[in-house]
């Protein structure tokens, strides 16, 4: 069992990873959590049991006790915790994105190829069941002819206060918030240059939502060769792009709007069949992954839907994590995994700018 500390008991925390980790017992014990939230650290700490709650990072890993952490506050500060966690010894778990620049993330690959510890970034929807069974049945689509990325949803919060209750602080203070603002403007320009509002909006966009999309499509198709073309609209918040492989292109669409939906697929077009992984949102636990393959099959065409189980994908990521750590295998989610997709965000903006 791996004794663990939660840094960042918002909303991620309260509705996904603290349920999953209680649910596992077997495999993981929370010690310790820590947020900057005064009133998150009491009222979360009380709700999951957790023993040991701080105000800080830095203090609840100095104090010891710990095996790994689960790296779930704002992304700002995504670097700083996964370093210092290594530096004590500890192995991690990253929610995306890792981080927001290039030279955060040749920090942390430093850090963890000095330590031997374990860094994983939290790409979920690459351990759907759902997801798995779509790679191995890939090769047997004939060649891939087209493919198309598609992540339109509604704002997350809109979906949360339907289904869960989360406590949200009001009790952080404007210099904090200040600091936070601060501190990601600066590591957008240390990504991607000083290229003003919109498109480091659509950076950090990609970032979030896009990671997920990203992380995915290359797993599954392999990295692009480049970015055809892109365009952005509404400020930045939604984006649309071609990209090139070698005998194809991808089209990829996201966006975030007012809507209680979520729609979130990859579909990859070959000559003999296609098939569609279709997700739905994370925050309401077991809804499933499906899998749909289109066939032709004599003079029909026939479509087969698979449910390949029930059990959400952040339970197979922090399975997967487990066993990672325990065995001393790397994951397949790695910081060097990740700094792929940043620099595919910074291609894209790139094109982007040229508009």
């Amino acid at each position: 069992m791996l004794n663990v500390g939660v840094i960042g008991l918002g909303e991620v925390a309260q509705v996904v990873h603290l349920p999953v980790l209680q649910s596992l017992p077997e495999l993981f014990s929370v010690q310790a959590g820590c947020d900057i939230s005064p009133t998150l650290v009491k009222e979360v700490g009380a709700r999951f049991g957790i023993p040991q709650t701080y105000l800080s990072a830095t203090a609840m890993i100095e104090a010891g006790g710990l095996d790994a952490v689960l790296v779930l506050n704002s992304d700002e500060y995504h670097a700083e915790c996964v370093v210092t966690a290594m530096e004590h010894g500890l192995h991690v778990l990253v929610e995306k994105p890792m981080c927001l620049s290039p030279r955060e993330a040749e920090r942390i690959i430093e850090t963890r190829d000095r330590t031997g510890l374990t860094v994983m970034v939290g790409y979920m929807r690459r351990f759907a069941p759902a997801f798995v069974e779509a790679k191995e049945l890939l090769p047997t689509l004939g060649g891939v002819n087209f493919a198309r990325v598609h992540d339109v949803i509604g704002r997350n919060q809109l979906i949360v206060d339907q289904t869960s209750y989360v406590v949200r602080p009001a009790d952080l203070t404007e210099a904090q918030m200040h600091e936070r603002w601060d501190r990601g403007s600066a590591l957008v320009r240390d990504a991607i240059g000083d290229v003003g509002g919109e498109l480091a909006g659509a950076y950090r966009l990609l970032c979030g939502l896009g990671s997920h999309d990203f992380s995915a499509m290359r797993e599954l198709l392999g990295r692009p060769s480049g970015v055809a073309a892109a365009r952005m609209w509404k400020q930045g918040g939604y984006i649309a792009a071609l990209l090139d492989y070698p005998g194809f292109v991808v089209s990829y669409e996201t966006g975030v709007d007012e809507q209680l939906r979520f729609d979130a697929h990859l579909e990859v077009y070959g000559d003999l069949a296609s098939l569609r992984i279709q997700y739905d949102t994370p925050y309401v636990r077991h809804l499933p992954t499906t899998l749909t393959i289109d066939e032709t099959s004599g003079d029909a065409l026939k479509k087969t839907v698979i449910r390949p189980h029930l059990k959400d994908p952040y339970t197979h990521e922090l399975e997967y994590f487990h066993a990672c750590v325990v065995e001393g295998r790397a994951p397949k989610t790695t910081p060097e995994d990740f700094a792929e997709d940043l620099d595919l965000f910074a291609e894209l903006v790139r094109v982007l700018g040229t508009r």
